[in-house]
């Protein structure tokens, strides 16, 4: 979509030639030379200066940090302006025209799933009743879907993988710009989702699809039944998330990480190789150092955090 007319639709009129071809929305450090991006918050500033977005929306404060070869969008709030151009990127609803999906030797393709234009399936794979996969899904060899999985459009899902009954794989992540007025804009979801190799997935879970780019699930996680992950989020190689887990968006977990029952996580954090959450434990910080547990909200150490509750008992005791 040409930028001239993205900037039409939104209202925005700006000095700078806007004769540029524009192919979707990414990150400040992502985004190529085809795309729009924008900063809202000032610690990413360093992005900005080094980012080679086509253009990018920023306040009028931040103009002269964006770079010569992009084009400063000057706007009072870059999130919303963002949230509305979004809109002009996402993929149709349904399609109506397509490959017929292409189905992979010994497969069982049970009655009533359903099939959408451009998906494949590997061999010897099993897609159970109520199941529906979505336009240009892409899933590989012996994987069992079980019953009443959705697998929105676009996402893709490798070998060896068990997605138990009632999962959503691909739903829009939660993302919303709001206004001065206090007034929500969707930011669409146009990104998707890619699940690695023997990856078993349990009952009831939602994995939501990025705004820009993927949600990655790495080779050989394990996920519980309900378990939320939310858009832009990366789950580390060998992974667990037990029942209840909820990771906020844009969470990355390192290899061989733990989540216990009931934890979770803040957005925008990393998480260390080989590091447990206690059960109900809160990471509200990036943990930065592996191998070690923590649990508690505030998130402590886990043996400090025991000691701790063992003072607090001796307190009300006396």
């Amino acid at each position: 979509m040409n930028l001239k007319k993205i900037l039409d639709n939104l209202n925005i009129s700006i000095n700078n030639n806007c004769d540029i071809d524009i192919s979707g929305l990414n990150t400040l450090q992502d985004a190529n030379q085809n795309e729009i991006s924008f900063l809202e918050n000032k610690k990413y500033v360093s992005q900005l200066e080094s980012s080679k977005a086509a253009a990018i929306f920023v306040t009028k404060e931040f103009e002269s940090k964006v770079p010569n070869k992009c084009v400063a969008l000057v706007v009072d709030e870059p999130y919303v302006a963002l949230a509305k151009a979004s809109k002009f990127f996402a993929p149709n609803l349904i399609e109506d025209t397509g490959l017929k999906p292409k189905i992979g030797l010994n497969c069982t393709i049970m009655p009533t799933a359903h099939l959408e234009f451009n998906t494949s399936i590997g061999d010897n794979s099993v897609i159970m009743n109520g199941s529906s996969i979505g336009h240009n899904v892409k899933i590989g060899k012996n994987c069992i879907i079980y019953p009443n999985v959705t697998i929105y459009r676009d996402c893709e899902i490798g070998d060896d993988c068990i997605i138990h009954a009632g999962t959503v794989i691909g739903s829009d992540g939660f993302g919303f710009a709001t206004t001065q007025l206090g007034e929500h804009i969707k930011i669409y979801q146009n990104g998707n989702v890619i699940i690695g190799n023997n990856v078993e997935i349990g009952a009831n879970c939602t994995i939501d699809r990025a705004a820009f780019s993927s949600t990655i699930i790495k080779d050989m996680v394990r996920i519980d039944n309900l378990v939320h992950i939310a858009h832009n989020c990366i789950v580390g190689k060998g992974s667990i998330l037990v029942t209840q887990t909820g990771l906020s968006g844009s969470t990355i977990l390192g290899e061989y990480v733990v989540m216990a029952g009931q934890s979770g996580t803040t957005g925008h954090l990393e998480i260390a190789p080989f590091t447990t959450i206690s059960a109900r434990g809160v990471v509200s910080k990036s943990i930065t150092e592996p191998k070690k547990q923590w649990g508690g909200f505030p998130l402590m150490e886990h043996r400090s955090w025991l000691k701790l509750q063992g003072k607090i008992a001796k307190l009300l005791k006396g």
